[in-house]
């Protein structure tokens, strides 16, 4: 059974810079598709970023594109979320996942409930 672990949370201002890990063990990233998900206080868990394939493939939310990357490191069993510019509105706990198939159709991808397993979260707090 896989299990994940992430880290690299924290508290940062606006405009700053966070790179979060998602580390797994039990399995190897490699035959699962990952993705981020957050969740705010009161609102619903969301799709952040997720990347399947092979063919490589990364996909965003409209809200973090063009500020967040969403990368995976094979050898090391890694996936990693580097984030941007953050916004106050970015402020939720974090959390990875992962999904049997290497390359489900995106309506999967963007849907929390098909994923098989998930770590505990990282809170990321964005505030002056």
């Amino acid at each position: 059974q896989v299990q994940l672990m992430e880290s690299g949370g924290g508290l940062v201002q606006p405009g700053g810079s966070l790179r979060l890990s998602c580390t797994a063990s039990g399995g190897t990233i490699s035959g699962y598709a990952m993705a981020w998900f957050r969740q705010a206080p009161g609102k619903e868990r969301e799709f952040v970023a997720g990347i399947r394939g092979p063919p490589t493939t990364t996909h965003f939310d409209n809200s973090v594109k063009g500020r967040f990357t969403i990368s995976r490191d094979n050898a090391q069993n890694t996936l990693t979320l580097q984030m941007n510019n953050l916004k106050p509105d970015d402020t939720a706990i974090y959390s990875c996942a992962a999904h049997r198939s290497t390359r489900p159709i995106l309506s999967v991808l963007f849907t929390p409930t098909s994923y098989d397993y998930w770590g505990r979260g990282t809170q990321v707090t964005v505030s002056s």
